[in-house]
C-alpha cells in the first residue's frame, strides 16, 4: 500500500510537470532556447541582496512584457537584486513572469530560507551560491517546477581475481514543485526515482567499495550496491522570519538527514562520473533513508539543523517503501563564506545501521569543503575536498576525498576523484570484519555532449580507475588492479 502511494504521488508531480511543459509556448517572459551556463563570475560582494543574474533559465534583461489580456504581477526584481550576476543564470534568456501568488523574490529564493536557490542541494546540504542547477525550471500558476534527468548507460570493467564486468544503467529522475504559503512561507515537494534496482541485487562491480548487503546474508564487497527505486519523496516547510532569518522542517520517507556534504550524484565536482566511491558509506551513504524528520534554522548565510531518522540502511528489496522509524540523530553546521564556497561539519549516531550487525551502533563525523567558480563563458570549476569517520565496537575508520570536475565549454567536461579509506570490510569473513586496511583509488574521465534538442543532450564519457592496495591483500587482488567505465548518457536540462 505505501509502495502505491508513492507512485501515485510521484506520478501526480510527473503529470505536473508535463502539463507544465506542454504550456510553456504560452507562458509570457519565457524562452525555450539551449540552457547556456553564467558568463561571468559572482559579484565581489555576494550578500548585498539576492543576486539573481545565475540561474538556469533566467537572462539579464528585465522580464519579457505580459500581454494585456493575462495581467500579472510585475516580474521587476525588488530594490538590492541583481539579475545579471546571480551564479546559475542563463544570460541568453528573459526571466518567466511571476505567477499569480508568487513574487519575483520568493520565486528566486531557495526552499528553505532567504537565500538564492542554487545554494539547495540534495535533502537539505548546501552547496555554493555559485552552481548551477541542472533543472527545468517551468512556472505552473503559483508552483514554479523543476525537472531533471540523467540516464547512464554503463559498461564496467575492474581486473584482477576479484575484478569482472557488467553492462548497467545508472541515473536519477527528479521532480521538485515549489510554492508561496502565504506572505513568509514556502512549501517544497521533492520526488527521485533511480533505474538502479533493474541492475540486479547485486550492483556493479567496483573494487574496494564495500557496504549493503545483496541477499540479507552475507556482506557486499567490491561491488556497489543499487540505490533504491525511491531515492527521495520528501516535503519541506519554511517560515521566513526576515531578509536574513528562517526556519524550515523537512520530512522525507525515503530523505537524508543532516549529514556530511551533498550526496555524491549531486556534486558538481564528480556528477559527471557514473562511478559512486568507495567513500560512500563514510561521507554520504545517509542520503537514502526510510524516516527523516530535520528541523533547522538559517541565518543569513550559516545553517544549523538536527534530524531524527532511521539509522538502518535500506535492505536488500530495493522496489519497496520501508517502515519509518526515528531512532538516530544527526546534526549539522553549515557555512557559505561567499557566493563561491560552501563549507559543512557533521555528527550521527546511528543505532544498528547494518543489517548483518543488528546490535552495532556507530558514531559518524565528517566534514568538508565545496568551491566553485564560473569558467569562461559557459563553463564552470567546482572542487570538493571533504573528510569522514565512523566508529563503531571501538574501532574508528577515517575516509579522505577530494574531487574536481570542469566545464571548459558547453561540449566537454573533465572530472576526477582521488580517495583514500580505511577498511576493515574487505577480507570479511561469515559476517566477521578482518583486519584494518588502507586503500586508495584515483579515477579520471571525461565526457562530450551533443544538443538534441532545446533540453535533451547525449553524451559519450570514459573513465581510467587505478586502485592502491597494501602488500597485505597483494595476494587477494593480484597487486594494485585497474579498473575502466564507458558510458553513454542522455540528459534532461
Amino acid at each position: 500500500m505505501k509502495s502505491l502511494l508513492a507512485v501515485v504521488a510521484f506520478a501526480a508531480l510527473g503529470a505536473a510537470g508535463q502539463a507544465a511543459a506542454q504550456a510553456m509556448p504560452d507562458m509570457p517572459g519565457m524562452n525555450h532556447s539551449h540552457h547556456k551556463a553564467a558568463a561571468k563570475p559572482a559579484p565581489a560582494d555576494p550578500h548585498s541582496g539576492h543576486d539573481m543574474g545565475n540561474m538556469p533559465g533566467m537572462g539579464h534583461a528585465k522580464p519579457a512584457a505580459t500581454p494585456a489580456a493575462t495581467p500579472a504581477p510585475s516580474a521587476e526584481p525588488p530594490a538590492g537584486h541583481d539579475m545579471a550576476s546571480m551564479p546559475g543564470m542563463d544570460h541568453a534568456q528573459a526571466a518567466p513572469a511571476a505567477a499569480p501568488g508568487m513574487d519575483m523574490e520568493t520565486m528566486m529564493r531557495g526552499g528553505l530560507g532567504p537565500y538564492q536557490m542554487t545554494r539547495e542541494a540534495s535533502g537539505t546540504a548546501w552547496q555554493p551560491d555559485a552552481s548551477q542547477h541542472q533543472g527545468l525550471h517551468i512556472m505552473r500558476g503559483p508552483w514554479m517546477v523543476m525537472v531533471h534527468a540523467t540516464l547512464n548507460g554503463v559498461y564496467d570493467w575492474q581486473s584482477g581475481p576479484r575484478g569482472s564486468d557488467k553492462g548497467f544503467v545508472s541515473g536519477m529522475v527528479m521532480v521538485m514543485a515549489k510554492r508561496q504559503i502565504g506572505e513568509a512561507g514556502t512549501l517544497q515537494l521533492k520526488a527521485m526515482l533511480s533505474p538502479d534496482p533493474f541492475m540486479g541485487p547485486k550492483g556493479y562491480p567496483l573494487l574496494l567499495a564495500t557496504g549493503e548487503t545483496a541477499d540479507g546474508k552475507t556482506p557486499l564487497v567490491d561491488r556497489q550496491h543499487p540505490h533504491d527505486l525511491f531515492m527521495e519523496l520528501s516535503a519541506s516547510y519554511a517560515h521566513k522570519l526576515s531578509d536574513k532569518d528562517s526556519v524550515f522542517i523537512y520530512a522525507g520517507l525515503p530523505g537524508e538527514p543532516a549529514f556530511g556534504p551533498p550526496a555524491f550524484m549531486h556534486r558538481m565536482s564528480i556528477m559527471d562520473s557514473p562511478e559512486a566511491p568507495i567513500s560512500h558509506h563514510w561521507l554520504d551513504s545517509t542520503h537514502i533513508t526510510f524516516g527523516v524528520l530535520t528541523a533547522g534554522y538559517v541565518h543569513d548565510d550559516w545553517k544549523l539543523e538536527v534530524s531524527r531518522y532511521k539509522g538502518r540502511e535500506p535492505d536488500q528489496h530495493r522496489y519497496d517503501i520501508e517502515r519509518p522509524k526515528l531512532d538516530s540523530t544527526a546534526a549539522r553546521v553549515s557555512w557559505n563564506p561567499t557566493a563561491n564556497w560552501s563549507l559543512q561539519a557533521s555528527y550521527a549516531d546511528e543505532k544498528s545501521p547494518e543489517q548483518l550487525e543488528p546490535d552495532a551502533n556507530q558514531k559518524k563525523w565528517s566534514a568538508s569543503a565545496i568551491y566553485t567558480v564560473p569558467v569562461g563563458d559557459q563553463g564552470w570549476w567546482s572542487t570538493t575536498a571533504a573528510w569522514g569517520r565512523r566508529e563503531s565496537g571501538g574501532i574508528g575508520l577515517e575516509a579522505w576525498v577530494l574531487e574536481s570536475a570542469v566545464k571548459p565549454n558547453a561540449d566537454w567536461t573533465i572530472f576526477g576523484r582521488a580517495e583514500r579509506v580505511e577498511n576493515n570490510e574487505l577480507t570479511s569473513i561469515g559476517g566477521h570484519h578482518g583486519p584494518v586496511y588502507g586503500v586508495g583509488k584515483v579515477s579520471l574521465g571525461a565526457i562530450r555532449d551533443w544538443p538534441i534538442s532545446d533540453h535533451w543532450s547525449v553524451g559519450l564519457g570514459a573513465l581510467y580507475a587505478f586502485d592502491f592496495v597494501p602488500s597485505g591483500l597483494d595476494a587477494a587482488y593480484g597487486g594494485d588492479p585497474h579498473g575502466a567505465m564507458v558510458f553513454g548518457r542522455l540528459k534532461l536540462h
